[in-house]
């Protein structure tokens, strides 16, 4: 009887194991930026659909980040892609995320843009505190 020696194909499966684990980490899906940091709670989210946030960078480019995807956007395209998310979902909730070096007036108006594209639920994202000044340390 004719067997089949699998031992090839398990060297192969852990080669790929390995090359994968080596490179996932390396994948940068969203946009690196520095977000302010704040004592405040985490939302609840409400709904199990996908999570939609806008990213302001230091320098003012906007990107929207679907998924885990980050793609740069306009201004005017992220009105008009953010209203036909609307459409099909008037209840999205939006995260939108500022650098630290961003000023207020670009991370306004990307609050703005989404106000008229018709999202009604906006939070803003900030990184938890630093150990030192959550314990009183300075």
């Amino acid at each position: 009887m004719a067997e089949i020696n699998v031992v090839p194909y398990i060297d192969v499966m852990l080669v790929l194991l390995i090359i994968f684990m080596i490179t996932a980490p390396l994948l940068n899906l969203g946009v690196e930026i520095e977000l302010p940091e704040s004592a405040a709670e985490p939302l609840e989210t409400e709904s199990s659909e996908s999570v939609v946030m806008v990213t302001v960078t230091g320098n003012g480019d906007l990107y929207l980040n679907i998924d885990g995807k980050a793609e740069l956007i306009d201004s005017q395209s992220l009105q008009t892609t953010m209203a036909a998310f609307v459409r099909r979902n008037p209840q999205l909730e939006v995260l939108v995320g500022g650098d630290r070096n961003a000023s207020y007036g670009q991370v306004y108006q990307a609050m703005v843009t989404l106000q008229q594209a018709g999202v009604r639920k906006v939070g803003l994202m900030s990184d938890p505190p630093a150990e030192d000044q959550a314990s009183g340390g300075g």
